[in-house]
């Protein structure tokens, strides 16, 4: 037998086709109803934000109100330095925030390049429910969340502005493969495959609905102005209440190529499962451009209607979180190579 890695270099993917490996899929509740509620989010600082979104889902709240106040978690978090308040910011040492929202009806939500305002998630839904638009970028969408009350705060930690002026002494740009769950060392951080970022999270409420978030401070040391796959609706999270939803996480350019999370969901649609169609994503990107594959990190999660979920990456390092009535659970994600 040869490796997936030797298997891929040998083929250049030609010879992968649609049929995926099936996994282990989540189980549902007795007589085959869906299993719900349930959430579902990215990495391992996924898990206490499933927390809070599960403190809505439990008492029978709405799956949109639940991903908003799970997500909160990491973007208030000075400690994570991939989401929110203490983000790595761009090579000019701002703080740039990406994020989308998306509800049971197929309504969406986004904003980008947001400075100083620590919860991108609550602005993009705003945006959603109060304008007849879907995405505001930077200093649009920064007038518009201070008119709407939010407050104005420096989000440049002491911690990330060290880190950014460690990395100003060589200003070389490389992605750094699974940051999330990595305290990296400033010097290890930029354009390999582990500077990304992101927490995605789709979740499945007491009524069968589902709903949508993702949010971000990008990648550490970007071009300014740079936007990713987060606030991209079908690029980094999306939502079709009659199939299920779908995130990603890593290399965001990558992501949009494929319009990832939407292929997801589609692929769903067609009858592959969640397992299944994060897989086949996968294998999109890395047959698109197999070198580049090797050098980066994608991964996507996925929840379907009736309550089952999967995850699959191009790289080992990927988790995600899970929590239902009679689950909480960080799992290691299946990778491609």
């Amino acid at each position: 037998m040869i490796s997936r890695r030797k298997f891929i270099k040998g083929t250049g993917l030609a010879a992968i086709s649609s049929t995926v490996v099936i996994e282990a899929l989540a189980k549902t509740s007795v007589n085959g109803m869906a299993k719900k509620p349930i959430v579902i989010s990215t990495w391992d600082f996924g898990q206490a934000a499933n927390a809070a979104a599960w403190q809505v889902l439990q008492s029978g709240g709405r799956a949109l109100d639940a991903v908003e106040k799970g997500v909160h978690v990491p973007e208030a978090d000075p400690k994570n330095q991939t989401v929110g308040y203490g983000g790595f910011p761009d090579r000019d040492g701002r703080v740039t925030l990406d994020a989308c929202i998306m509800d049971e009806h197929g309504n969406a939500g986004s904003v980008a390049a947001l400075e100083h305002i620590v919860h991108p998630i609550s602005v993009a839904r705003m945006v959603m429910e109060k304008t007849p638009h879907v995405m505001l970028v930077g200093e649009g969408a920064l007038q518009f969340a201070l008119q709407n009350g939010f407050s104005k705060t420096n989000l440049l930690t002491p911690e990330s502005e060290k880190a950014w002026k460690e990395w100003l002494k060589t200003a070389k740009y490389e992605p750094i493969m699974n940051i999330e769950n990595k305290a990296a060392a400033p010097k290890k951080l930029p354009g390999g495959k582990d500077n990304h970022d992101t927490i995605g999270m789709i979740a499945l409420d007491a009524s069968g609905n589902l709903s949508g978030a993702c949010t971000t401070s990008g990648m550490a040391f970007k071009m300014h102005g740079r936007v990713g796959d987060s606030p991209i609706i079908g690029a980094g999270m999306f939502v079709d209440n009659e199939i299920g939803g779908a995130a990603a996480t890593g290399v965001g350019e990558e992501v949009i190529k494929i319009v990832g999370s939407f292929l997801v969901v589609e692929l769903m649609r067609q009858g592959r499962s969640p397992q299944q169609a994060c897989q086949e994503a996968v294998e999109r990107i890395a047959k698109r451009d197999p070198k580049k594959a090797e050098e980066v990190q994608i991964g996507f999660i996925a929840l379907n209607k009736q309550g089952e979920y999967g995850a699959y990456c191009l790289q080992p390092g990927f988790t995600y979180s899970v929590r239902s009535a009679d689950e909480d659970l960080v799992i290691k994600g299946k990778s491609l190579f």
